[in-house]
């Protein structure tokens, strides 16, 4: 495989944008769990939250002569500000790791999966895209089925968690709990529909065929990924009153003869990836909240498709879905190896 990046360094200058949110909270953490090697951190955020102090360090109002001192960059604020302060990180001599959606389907721009498509970053590519946390979790799963069956087609029901939708969307939850372990009503504090007690099937906005833009996103994502341009998907997305980690339900075509047994054997041997053997060791959002390791269980055969199988598969989407699979791409870059605990 070619060199990834640029000549190893002994420890990095590292920026993270949108530190005080909740992936850049996951960034922080990660980064010191797993020992990446940093010289300096710098963190920024928004007008409103800058000024805090966090760990030692002051969150500096992020702007677009932020990184000259920098080496790498960690974006984990919205779109917009990837769009219009990425290419000046770029500009400032910086690797880009982007948590938004800004550059997922430019050509131009890997979008990787360490454990899925790690070849994606030869070339050294400076600018690379972090995928949408559901279509990570999925992909945690589906990928190395794919490698010995030929995936063809897809239907997939996400579970998601409202800390997807941020900070505010987990006190709306709490809230509106409390108000009804009270007798009282509160209403919707966050979504279109209160979301205690409730599951709402709108994740991100809807477009004009009826989809939602986190559906499109797990089409189009896994395509890329996969490299599968071809690829069906039908996808729902859905947001459950849980707080933490996303599950989904997944039905696959393949083009190959699928076997129970060795679709199991694949998964037990998938790198990141915990295959809950049992039925009733099916793994919920609890088991894979704050771990590293994606979940799949409920692995059977159906006849929906030709060669079919259905499945069950859990992860963190703040860790996995985000945080942690920047850090990954972020150490295959430069080259890191984590250090044992």
């Amino acid at each position: 495989m070619e060199e990834r990046f640029m000549m190893q360094k002994q420890a990095y200058s590292i920026g993270i944008v949108g530190a005080t949110g909740l992936v850049g909270q996951a960034l922080r953490k990660l980064l010191r769990e797993r020992s990446f090697p940093i010289k300096k951190l710098k963190l920024f955020a928004s007008k409103r939250s800058a000024g805090q102090t966090l760990n030692g360090v002051l969150v500096e109002r992020v702007k677009p002569h932020s990184f000259a001192e920098l080496d790498g960059v960690f974006f984990c604020a919205g779109s917009e500000v990837s769009r219009e302060l990425a290419p000046q990180a770029l500009a400032q001599g910086c690797w880009v790791i982007d948590n938004s959606s800004a550059f997922r389907m430019n050509p131009d721009v890997p979008l990787v999966v360490p454990e899925v498509n790690p070849e994606a970053l030869e070339g050294g590519a400076r600018l690379i895209a972090n995928p949408n946390c559901s279509t990570i979790i999925a992909l945690m799963a589906l990928a190395p089925l794919h490698k010995v069956f030929r995936l063809r087609e897809c239907v997939a029901s996400t579970y998601q968690a409202v800390s997807g939708s941020g900070v505010a969307a987990t006190e709306a939850l709490a809230r509106e709990l409390g108000a009804i372990a009270m007798g009282e009503e509160t209403g919707a504090l966050h979504y279109r529909h209160p979301i205690a007690m409730n599951v709402i099937p709108e994740v991100d906005a809807f477009l004009e065929d009826g989809s939602t833009r986190e559906e499109e996103k797990m089409t189009e994502e896994s395509r890329k990924i996969l490299n599968l341009p071809e690829l069906r998907v039908a996808t729902t997305c859905v947001r459950v009153p849980v707080a933490r980690a996303h599950s989904i339900a997944i039905t696959a075509g393949f083009e190959r003869p699928v076997s129970r047994e060795i679709a199991e054997a694949i998964l037990e041997a998938a790198q990141g990836l915990v295959f809950c053997k049992e039925p009733e060791g099916y793994p919920t959002p609890l088991d894979a909240s704050l771990k590293e390791d994606c979940y799949v269980g409920r692995l059977r055969k159906t006849d929906v498709f030709e060669h079919g199988l259905a499945l069950w598969v859990v992860g963190d989407q703040i860790w996995k879905g985000a945080a942690l699979n920047a850090i990954q791409i972020a150490e295959l870059m430069v080259g890191y190896k984590k250090r044992d605990a």
